[in-house]
């Protein structure tokens, strides 16, 4: 999928159906001259429903749908005929989507199960006919209930997406092309900044036919908190990972340094990522030969507190040895 295509964002006004009006008709057939009253039930109000949908992973399908309105009720009728209910409007959504409400903030609830489905917009209830209203001293009611007016509210749809392991790193640090080496996905790659805008999925198989999913984001820069780089607009799509995979270059001044900025910068926008597992991973180390490889395993295991290890993505050093840690770690 094209960086265009990917949505992660949609806000959009939802409103239910109206519920019908019941009815006062009072029966006047040949041969039956005081039938009473018959009148039925109005129909109730279609509901707007956000329902998980598995094959679905962006909001693309909803960019430009900013009006949703779901049917009203059909009033009712003689001989206490119920109208009919008002058409309901299903929203389609992928796996991990947060609905808030856009006035207050609010999050209102999340889509995380396939099939799930939320009422966000409730169809008004029916009004009773008068029929329901007869009695031995109101033998002949003329009046019936009006239909229970429709719901309406603007919403945000925000798109988290769903992986196991998610890539940190400042821009030109590797993540596009370890994603591409690992996984099928062929994010853009390039040899200058930001070549990543758009979140990037890849499905990493490994042995026995077992997989699990990982996820690129457009890279983070010192003062992203104050709108620096891309900011923090896509981080949100690791909060939900298991492991933080953090890829710093064997080229980098300072390997340590960029690595506590990287963690400082997730814990401004949230201290809580601080809480998953975290892996450091030293990307093109096939510029590094075995002497300056050995010097720098004494100054990172002096200075670091978390585990690490070499590799390079071009030439496929260490692919395997990565997938059997991050194998290890989901598992443990």
């Amino acid at each position: 999928m094209t960086e265009g295509n990917f949505v992660d964002y949609v806000k959009m006004h939802v409103s239910s159906g109206n519920g019908g009006k019941g009815s006062s008709h009072l029966n006047r057939e040949k041969y039956n001259a005081k039938g009473g009253p018959d009148g039925g039930d109005g129909g109730r109000g279609g509901h707007v429903i956000i329902r998980g949908n598995e094959n679905l992973w962006t909001l693309l399908h909803l960019k430009f749908k900013r009006h949703i309105r779901a049917g009203h009720g059909e009033h009712g009728s003689s001989a206490r005929s119920t109208g009919a209910d008002g058409q309901d409007e299903y929203l389609d959504v992928p796996l991990g989507t947060v609905v808030r409400d856009t006035e207050s903030n609010e999050i209102l609830f999340e889509i995380t199960e396939n099939g799930q489905e939320k009422i966000i917009a409730k169809g008004g209830k029916g009004g009773r006919g008068n029929w329901h209203f007869k009695s031995s001293t109101n033998q002949t009611p003329r009046y019936a209930q009006p239909g229970i007016p429709l719901e309406e509210k603007h919403i945000t749809l925000e798109l988290k997406v769903l992986a196991d392991v998610g890539l940190v790193g400042f821009p030109n640090a590797g993540k596009s092309t370890l994603l591409s080496v690992m996984t099928s996905a062929k994010p853009k790659i390039a040899d200058y900044e930001f070549t990543t805008l758009k979140p990037n999925l890849g499905i990493v198989k490994y042995r026995e036919f077992k997989s699990f999913v990982m996820a690129d984001i457009p890279g983070i820069i010192e003062g992203a908190a104050e709108g620096k780089g891309l900011g923090y607009y896509f981080l949100r799509h690791i909060e939900r990972n298991s492991i933080l995979l953090f890829l710093v270059p064997a080229d980098a001044d300072d390997i340590v340094k960029q690595y506590e900025v990287l963690l400082d910068e997730l814990r401004r926008y949230n201290p809580e990522m601080l809480d998953k597992e975290r892996f450091l991973l030293v990307s093109k180390s096939d510029l590094l030969d075995e002497e300056l490889k050995a010097e720098m395993k004494v100054e990172l295991d002096k200075d670091l507190n978390i585990d690490y290890m070499f590799m390079s993505s071009v030439a496929h050093q260490g692919i395997q040895e990565l997938k059997d840690k991050l194998w290890k770690m989901l598992n443990s």
